[in-house]
């Protein structure tokens, strides 16, 4: 069943890649902005793994808090690369991609709405889209970890399975905050040099 999963999850994973960079493509009609999501995306999944690698160290979460071990609460132990691992991973790169869509679509209303007239106001507007997204995107993880948060305290039937599933979209999303930081700057890096290009084409 193992070997006949992973031969599927070949031809899943990428499938799934490609359909989500189609889906940002289509939305935003220019390939350069889904390459600067998909980039923070590459963070999150990032994310997912050190957690992943976390949960296989006999010291996290070695500790007690009013007699409660914390790694026995968290279910600390071993995760193997099993297909829910995987499963998990095409999770995260789903939701993953919600902080980056919030922070560039604004971006892209800001930049119409107000076409930049120097290098300094290209800056001005992506600190400014930067701000006002800031919380939007403090949301979605929130609530994305606090959702997870029951799978991973809750021991029983399925929790072998449903563990590792969570994992990579807990700690990808903690890690994603990353993209507040990642898509704004490298959004403004291509604005400033749109605007150098059309300010040297014009006579």
């Amino acid at each position: 069943n193992q070997i006949r999963a992973d031969k599927r999850l070949t031809i899943l994973v990428p499938l799934a890649l490609v359909l989500i960079f189609l889906i940002l493509y289509m939305q935003f009609r220019s390939t350069l902005t889904a390459v600067i999501i998909y980039l923070g995306v590459v963070v999150a999944v990032s994310g997912g793994f050190i957690l992943i690698w976390l949960y296989n160290q006999p010291w996290v979460l070695d500790f007690t808090v009013l007699g409660t071990a914390m790694n026995d609460l968290f279910q600390v132990q071993p995760v193997n690369m099993s297909v829910a691992v995987w499963v998990g991973v095409i999770a995260l790169v789903g939701i993953a991609t919600d902080n980056g869509v919030v922070l560039a679509t604004y971006l892209k209303q800001l930049f119409e709405r107000s076409p930049p007239e120097s290098i300094d106001e290209v800056r001005a507007l992506v600190l400014e889209a930067s701000m006002r997204r800031v919380r939007p995107c403090l949301m979605t993880t929130a609530t994305t970890i606090l959702a997870l948060l029951p799978i991973l305290t809750s021991p029983g039937k399925g929790s072998d399975v449903m563990v590792p599933m969570s994992l990579p979209s807990v700690g990808g999303m903690a890690l994603a905050l990353v993209t507040l930081f990642v898509v704004p700057v490298l959004y403004g890096g291509y604005r400033e040099i749109v605007w150098i290009v059309e300010q040297r084409r014009k006579p």
